[in-house]
């Protein structure tokens, strides 16, 4: 916000378009909303999704894409992805961000955005793949084989499951007396801090380039 006489309040906010895709409450959307990203589009595979309502709080356009209706038809989950890329498209994305988005995603959609797709696990690279990381890593941490877990931003290339390219990483520490709420707890706030700074930086080199 610029006050009298020119000056700044807060991070300017950066050029480019983002479109986030969601499953569910939408604490990573919160957050990259109240950084003031430039999300154009949020896309849900859920109608009940709470990211929705936040995603209409801001103002953002929402969409929501429904897999039954296409495999009720008879069209396959390539044909679906198809679908969500056509949805995703026709909002002008620079990125795609994944930020709690339960479905994998096939090439029928990852071959429309190139190195433009953004992952974020609560994992570190190589550890926990998959939509149980949180409770893997605090059943390893129980049987005494890790002591600390993590997050990363990642690209999405292919059908690979949480293992693209990294981005950033920041590892969260497991304490003694923590619970899987307490963990959890952690993970998200280190969650939201990671994905708002590495977004950012995608945008200002895109900003960047010539």
């Amino acid at each position: 916000m610029t006050e009298a006489g020119g000056s700044t309040s807060g991070p300017a906010v950066p050029a480019g378009r983002l479109v986030v895709l969601v499953s569910g409450s939408g604490s990573n959307l919160q957050a990259l909303l109240d950084a003031g990203l430039p999300v154009v589009a949020v896309v849900s595979n859920r109608r009940q999704a709470y990211a929705l309502e936040r995603a209409a709080a801001h103002d953002v356009a929402t969409e929501v894409v429904s897999l039954k209706s296409f495999t009720d038809t008879g069209r396959t989950r390539r044909d679906f992805d198809a679908h969500v890329a056509d949805v995703v498209a026709a909002h002008r994305p620079d990125y795609v961000v994944l930020a709690g988005w339960m479905h994998l995603l096939s090439s029928a959609f990852l071959d429309r955005f190139p190195d433009r797709v953004v992952n974020l696990h609560p994992a570190l690279p190589g550890t926990f793949p998959g939509a149980h990381a949180l409770q893997d890593a605090f059943d390893a941490y129980r049987e005494g084989r890790i002591t600390e877990t993590g997050v990363m931003v990642h690209l999405v290339p292919d059908e690979g499951v949480d293992n693209g390219p990294v981005l950033a990483t920041v590892t969260v520490p497991i304490e003694p007396g923590d619970s899987l709420e307490s963990l959890t707890e952690r993970v998200h706030a280190a969650e939201h801090r990671l994905l708002v700074a590495t977004v950012r930086g995608l945008l200002d080199e895109l900003l960047a380039r010539p």
